[in-house]
């Protein structure tokens, strides 16, 4: 006899922006996301038996989280995904858990005439702040903080040699290299009993996101890289020694190649090796490193 093993409904690309606005100085602080909320519990027969009394409209859901962003602060976003995600479990007995994805993007103040302008900004990457905070019935919060959409690049300083190789194996030892990747990072916090407790670890919550990204930036940069692998997990280990309430740090990286172009077919032209200039971006194929680093 078939029974609903899994189920879960939502509202996703909720779009919000809310503006802070300083009545004294007339400065304005802008926040803009993008907002998915899914729900599980008790919801088996509106699957099996079209009974629609246990459903949450998802355009409640929609409601719901213009509602909190009028009422709470959306920043951090990790406060907000909690405050979200609680409220449905609380306020729905037959709602048992609740995931909220937070996703923050980048608006940075413009500078004019040397001094930062009081309400203009200008999007300056595709970067983005993220959050999964999960409430589940009885258990408390969960969430994981991320950075996503950060590309970088650098021009040397990277290398892939002594691999495995057998009868499929073409990829030559290569001693310097472009390194490039759109880093997606993620640390996941010790879970928290409540909403209160999520609040009151508000202040460690941007300094753990700037340590992760001033961490990739920079161990990116200087790392002379023997593989992205040993990297991502220089990374995270610095990460986990950094913010102590952290459990785990995960790095998914594709890489991003960039392939010499042989031109020497046109009167000797040298452009391979230490003479290579020129390059052909590549946008697929691409190799997938990923790793998840716990104490």
């Amino acid at each position: 006899m078939p029974q609903v093993s899994a189920a879960q409904y939502g509202k996703d690309n909720i779009r919000v922006y809310k503006v802070h606005k300083d009545a004294k100085t007339g400065t304005q602080t802008v926040v803009e996301m993008t907002v998915c909320v899914l729900l599980k519990g008790d919801i088996e027969t509106s699957y099996t038996k079209a009974d629609n009394s246990v459903v949450v409209a998802t355009d409640t859901m929609k409601n719901t989280v213009y509602i909190m962003a009028k009422q709470h602060p959306v920043t951090p976003p990790e406060l907000f995904g909690a405050i979200v995600a609680s409220h449905f479990v609380e306020k729905y007995k037959h709602i048992h858990s609740a995931w909220v994805k937070v996703v923050t993007h980048r608006w940075t103040r413009l500078t004019v005439g040397g001094e930062p302008h009081p309400h203009s900004f200008f999007r300056d990457g595709s970067e983005t702040r993220n959050v999964e905070a999960t409430a589940d019935e009885g258990k408390g919060i969960s969430i994981r903080s991320a950075i996503a959409g950060l590309l970088v690049l650098k021009s040397t300083g990277s290398a892939f040699h002594s691999f495995y190789k057998d009868e499929y194996t073409t990829l030559p030892d290569v001693y310097n290299r472009i390194l490039s990747t759109e880093v997606d990072c993620g640390w996941t916090w010790s879970t928290f009993r409540s909403v209160a407790e999520v609040h009151s670890a508000v202040p460690k919550f941007d300094k753990a996101w700037e340590s992760a990204r001033t961490i990739t930036l920079e161990t990116f940069a200087k790392e002379s890289s023997p593989s992205v692998q040993n990297t991502l997990y220089k990374m995270c280990e610095q990460i986990l020694e950094a913010v102590s309430e952290v459990e785990a740090v995960d790095y998914s990286l594709p890489n991003k190649h960039y392939f010499e172009i042989d031109l020497s077919w046109h009167k000797g032209l040298k452009n391979t090796g230490k003479d290579a200039e020129v390059y052909a971006p590549q946008s697929d194929p691409n190799g997938l490193i990923q790793c998840t680093v716990t104490r």
